[in-house]
């Protein structure tokens, strides 16, 4: 499937305007990462359709007509932002832990995430071995893939299993999802049609839209990071009781306001409720039912804020057996059978991953789609609503775009191949070398005004 294809039908199917779509331009040619499968096509609709999404939001509030311009080399080398980042002139920290990554077991493979130190140490104690990757290897091969899958999910672990595409299909959570569309956009509520302030003259689609980022890692930051380029007001919040990976943080975090509240206590949960009053999107990415149990759920959020968009992100989706269950998207991969798909179009025995963590900038996109879809409908209908995306909806969209039989031989981007791709800034980390936006308006061009600043630099207050 082509870009332009892959795009109208992620538009229309979602109630897009058709007209909208000429004014849409993509230029390039993939592939561009090494892959047997259409990760550019991927990259360059979502993130178009992302852009378009804003170019509509801008023109329903007067501002102009613009062209939306993305080109999928620039849209693909986006898709892994995290792997070109520079700050002062070196690398980025690695966000990888060393045992992290796949294992042989007695009858398979399993792919371990202990990227937080409270997974590792649970997979040390649930396999009683030593923090070591020849331990771990050695201590594996006595367990079956699927009998560790169980144990590390009932432990609250994250750990999958290695399967095909064939297995993945006859899963009961393969079924589910393949029964869900690539993205999911609900009424929740009634609330009047909201009275849309003017966009100031040069101001960005987005402007003075208020988001609320409660995520983490690459998917629901990247959401984040997409809405802040056109122009909304994000203010990431996270707790101070959890672990985070610098090198994400300032990444994903670039454009953002960033804020810290433990919402484990009183004092926590009424700032929050204060900011979601003020707020028109509430983004989250915790563990299925997370903030439910804390009062947050979408129907909470519409009653204190009619009117609100409420996006959630999962790994699974929210239906199946799996919906409670947490994961990355190297265990998305791993499970739905990206991994030995690509081991077999590249004629290697190992399984192998993607190039890029495509399902979570995939999601990423996504989401944002969805929420500014919502936002279009709100203007239209009023009403609060709920979007859903989830890393293995990404995935079984991913698939659907068709694969490159040569891909695999494509050269893998080096930073030196790339740098007319990257923008220069300063930062609370440093200076800053990074992936600019790939997601071109032509008279109100991208761009993030809030540097990238450690967590909790801002107080928890709308100005």
């Amino acid at each position: 499937m082509t870009a332009l294809a892959a795009l109208r039908e992620l538009w229309l199917g979602q109630g897009g305007e058709a007209r909208a779509l000429e004014a849409v331009e993509l230029t390039g040619l993939g592939p561009v990462l090494p892959s047997s499968f259409a990760v550019g096509t991927a990259a360059q609709a979502c993130i178009a359709a992302t852009t378009l999404a804003a170019r509509e939001i801008g023109r329903a509030r007067g501002g102009p007509e613009q062209r939306v311009r993305v080109d999928m080399r620039h849209a693909e080398i986006e898709f892994r932002s995290e792997r070109y980042l520079q700050v002062n002139g070196a690398p980025a920290p690695d966000p990888w832990d060393r045992i992290a990554g796949i294992y042989r077991t007695a009858d398979g493979w399993v792919r371990l995430h202990t990227n937080f130190a409270h997974h590792r140490d649970g997979v040390l104690r649930l396999l009683g071995c030593a923090n070591e990757r020849a331990a771990v290897a050695a201590t594996l091969e006595g367990w079956k893939a699927g009998d560790f899958e169980t144990a590390a999910a009932e432990a609250g672990l994250v750990v999958t299993a290695l399967r095909s595409f064939e297995q993945w299909d006859a899963h009961p959570q393969g079924r589910a999802v393949a029964a869900l569309p690539v993205l999911e956009i609900e009424r929740i509520g009634e609330a009047p049609v909201p009275k849309w302030p003017a966009l100031p003259a040069g101001a960005r689609p987005l402007h003075g839209l208020r988001v609320l980022d409660l995520t983490r890692v690459i998917a629901g930051p990247v959401c984040g990071r997409a809405l802040a380029a056109q122009g909304a007001d994000v203010m990431l919040v996270t707790s101070p009781r959890l672990p985070s990976i610098a090198s994400l943080v300032i990444d994903t975090g670039r454009g953002k306001r960033s804020a810290q509240l433990d919402l484990r206590d009183a004092q926590g949960r009424e700032a929050l409720a204060a900011l979601v009053r003020g707020t028109d999107v509430f983004v989250q990415g915790y563990r299925p039912g997370g903030l439910a149990a804390l009062g947050f759920s979408p129907p909470e959020l519409a009653r204190l804020r009619p009117g609100i968009v409420c996006a959630s992100l999962s790994a699974y989706g929210h239906v199946g057996p799996w919906a409670g269950r947490r994961g990355f998207d190297s265990l998305v991969q791993t499970a739905s059978g990206f991994n030995v798909a690509e081991a077999q179009a590249a004629g290697v025995a190992e399984p192998r991953p993607l190039p890029a963590q495509a399902l979570d900038h995939g999601t990423g996109y996504l989401l944002a789609l969805a929420v500014q879809l919502a936002l279009l409908r709100r203007a239209r209908e009023g009403g609060s609503w709920h979007v859903r995306v989830s890393l293995a909806q990404t995935g079984h969209w991913l698939r659907s775009l068709g694969r490159l039989p040569d891909g695999p031989a494509a050269a893998d981007p080096t930073l030196a191949d790339v740098l007319d791709l990257m923008e220069h800034s300063d930062s609370g980390f440093g200076r800053l070398q990074a992936v600019r936006h790939s997601g071109r308006l032509d008279v109100t061009p991208p761009g993030w005004d809030r540097p990238a600043v450690p967590l909790g630099t801002h107080a928890a207050r709308w100005s």
